[in-house]
């Protein structure tokens, strides 16, 4: 049986690249070649039918870069074709991240009435110096009035934010977790600034908070946003508790339990299951080789040493854990293939077993990079009773 599959979006324009950011983004230096892009979208949509016949997709998200550049009848034509083609299920999440600013914040009523029932809205700090720092074209006031608008007219939305920035200290990081949590959103993201290679943070770092300060920052979230009601179920995400479940991130809880998505778009990735192979594609990169071959796709399988580290890289950052059932589901392989490292994960506190499913332990969450090492590299089973434990 396959496992779910989403649809990822991907448009790879942007007002300003930000020093931070590591993602197939370009700064939009003349018009945008929107027509083009779509016809290329649709293009490379059509051509991956075939691999997903008799499939629908459950979610579907427009990533960037900066979606909501684009027009709105660019976002209604994809998913009008994902309707006409029959390949939305009944009641798919359908999200668009935005940034906040007057021109895309104005569109928000045309990407609902196209569709669009989530919005995921780039704040990233309420302080101006430190959006300045970040290199965010969008003022603290301009935040606010965002996210007031994307509320009106969405009952789920998410606020993006980061701490541990430039210069910052755990006030102000307090600060930014009060003002999210006063507008009263559906999901809360909160990220650990991280200095990416090849960004220009990277090449010339700014002044961070220590590892301690930082610490006692993600403590400090981590506090805030339980006593305020957010169930903690991932490691950077956080969904109000007491509504349905569906203000989960359906589209990235689909990635983190290693199901199937079909990308399309400019640098866009996909993971399939094609009968008894699981194979992944990237789209070109640049937007002018992606308008120029967009339906061509070169698919490589991922070879059964690699399955059980892609599996608990992606588990292992929530905390509902996983059953070895699932494993066995998602990746064809056999139980026994991790249980070598499952032990010794235990041995060092890093995950609980009591029950299914098997969870990382908060210090698994602590260190998630030394937790999800042990299955990289595995070496021969070690055979034990999972019931015993």
């Amino acid at each position: 049986m396959n496992p779910p599959v989403a649809l990822y979006v991907h448009y790879p324009w942007c007002v300003r690249k930000c020093p931070y950011c590591d993602f197939n983004s370009h700064e939009s230096r003349g018009p945008i070649p929107e027509a083009d892009y779509l016809a290329a979208l649709l293009k490379d949509l059509d051509a991956a039918l075939p691999l997903i016949a008799g499939r629908t997709f459950e979610t579907v998200f427009f990533g960037g870069g900066t979606p909501s550049l684009m027009a709105v009848e660019t976002v209604a034509a994809v998913l009008s074709a994902c309707h006409q083609r029959r390949l939305l299920a009944d009641a798919a999440e359908i999200t668009l991240e935005a940034n906040p600013g007057t021109v895309e914040a104005r569109k928000f009523a045309g990407f609902r009435a196209a569709g669009v029932n989530r919005l995921s809205l780039g704040i990233q700090s309420f302080d101006d110096a430190k959006l300045k720092s970040l290199g965010r074209i969008h003022s603290a006031d301009e935040a606010r009035q965002a996210a007031a608008l994307a509320l009106k007219h969405f009952d789920n939305v998410n606020l993006d934010l980061m701490y541990a920035l430039p210069k910052q200290t755990l006030d102000q990081a307090r600060h930014d977790i009060e003002a999210a949590i006063a507008l009263s959103p559906a999901h809360i993201s909160a990220y650990h600034l991280t200095l990416e290679p090849n960004t220009p943070f990277h090449h010339t770092p700014p002044p961070l908070p220590d590892d301690d300060a930082a610490a006692d920052m993600q403590d400090m979230v981590e506090e805030r946003l339980a006593a305020a009601g957010y169930e903690h179920y991932e490691t950077s995400a956080f969904a109000r508790h007491g509504t349905h479940s569906g203000y989960r991130c359906r589209h990235n809880l689909n990635y983190w339990r290693f199901g199937d998505y079909l990308g399309i778009g400019a640098g866009a990735h996909s993971k399939l299951t094609i009968g008894e192979r699981i194979a992944r594609d990237a789209r070109p990169r640049g937007p002018a080789n992606y308008l120029a071959e967009p339906q061509t796709r070169r698919w490589q399988d991922v070879t059964r040493a690699d399955l059980p580290g892609e599996f608990m890289m992606n588990l292992l950052r929530l905390h509902e854990g996983f059953t070895p059932a699932l494993f066995e589901q998602r990746t064809g392989l056999p139980f026994i293939t991790v249980e070598k490292s499952v032990l010794v994960a235990r041995r060092e506190g890093l995950l609980e077993m009591s029950d299914e499913p098997i969870r990382p332990s908060e210090r698994g969450r602590r260190y998630l990079n030394r937790l999800v090492g042990l299955f990289l590299d595995d070496g021969a089973p070690e055979t034990f009773s999972y019931s015993s434990m």
